[in-house]
């Protein structure tokens, strides 16, 4: 199979680099640039065993593959802010043999959130969704980090919305075969709003800078907790915090990266990088849409989730705002 990975920022960089790393064929996207770079020099992975570098065919688009391979799997990892772009883009090419890559091809979603593949089945038909456990950063244009060992992550697969096929386990294998855990799962959902309600933390870190205080722990663990308010009323499973434990045990250690500073999350590296976006109405506001569909109040995740617009749009410096500012704000929110 190739892997044709749109978005090869941190999350996409990393898989297609340790995709290609273990002998399989793999086509980068990116645009601006960091399509610049990946072209005029390769993908730079830097990782525990050194920085590897990954010389790849690297296109803007569909447009430069012309007709697509039967056999290509296309795995989207954009930010979901942009997916509705990406999956308009690919939808309609052509691949050999007849029809498009919307009837014929699998599509992968490794992604933060759960709106993505939601949006993806609309177009596509066959959809997988992947619990992404990636520790990775967009360290410059070509250039990517991911810091976890022995394992660089472990990605949960199955189809959407449920189930699991051949597909998942080929596609499985060759993760598998590439330095992560890709366990095959009939309930990949469950795995994925566990990781949204963790996830709910990144608003907060953007905006006012590293959970590593008791201030900060203790408002993050009431974020969390309207968020499994949320799903709890609106009957939505997800995994234990002890069952994703058990999961990962000791398999990802993070490790010092000569050159890299992992400074935060998805959600920090948005507003670091300055890109004006930033996916806060796909984490918190997906707790924030389902709470007013279920009546459950979510004061605080609403409030993350204006704040960390605003960061984007103003482009505002990630970390920026004293925590007891932002712990006040929650107070008169009524959190």
């Amino acid at each position: 199979m190739r892997y044709i990975i749109i978005g090869a920022g941190a999350v996409g960089g990393t898989i297609g680099g340790r995709l290609a790393g273990a002998g399989h064929e793999v086509v980068l996207v990116a645009r601006g640039a960091h399509h610049t770079a990946l072209r005029a020099g390769g993908l730079r992975l830097t990782v525990p065993e050194g920085e590897l570098t990954y010389r790849l065919p690297t296109v803007d688009g569909p447009g430069a593959l012309g007709e697509l391979r039967a056999d290509d799997v296309l795995v989207l990892a954009v930010k979901t802010q942009d997916s509705e772009a990406a999956l308009q883009a690919w939808a309609p090419v052509p691949v050999e043999g007849g029809g498009t890559a919307a009837e014929r091809l699998p599509l992968v979603c490794a992604q933060n959130g759960v709106e993505s593949q939601r949006l993806a089945l609309r177009r596509f038909r066959h959809v997988y969704g992947v619990c992404v456990w990636l520790p990775s950063t967009y360290v410059e244009p070509g250039v990517v980090s991911a810091a976890g060992t022995p394992l660089t992550g472990v990605l949960h697969l199955g189809r959407y919305p449920h189930g699991t096929d051949e597909t998942a386990r080929l596609i499985a294998a060759d993760l598998e075969k590439s330095k992560f855990e890709a366990p095959v799962v009939p309930d990949v959902t469950r795995w994925q709003y566990a990781k949204l309600l963790g996830n709910l933390g990144n608003a907060l870190e953007a905006v006012a800078g590293p959970i590593d205080s008791d201030e900060a722990r203790a408002l993050y663990a009431r974020v969390r907790a309207e968020g499994e308010a949320v799903l709890d009323a609106a009957g939505i499973p997800y995994t234990s915090v002890e069952e994703q434990q058990r999961v990962r045990g000791d398999k990802i250690t993070l490790v010092p990266l000569p050159g890299t500073t992992r400074g935060g999350g998805s959600s920090w590296q948005s507003l670091t990088r300055g890109t004006g976006t930033i996916e806060a109405d796909y984490l918190n506001g997906e707790i924030v849409l389902l709470g007013r569909t279920h009546g459950v109040p979510t004061p605080l995740n609403e409030l993350l989730q204006h704040l960390a617009n605003t960061f984007a749009r103003e482009r505002r410096a990630a970390g920026s705002m004293p925590l007891p500012e932002l712990v006040s704000l929650a107070e008169r929110a009524g959190g």
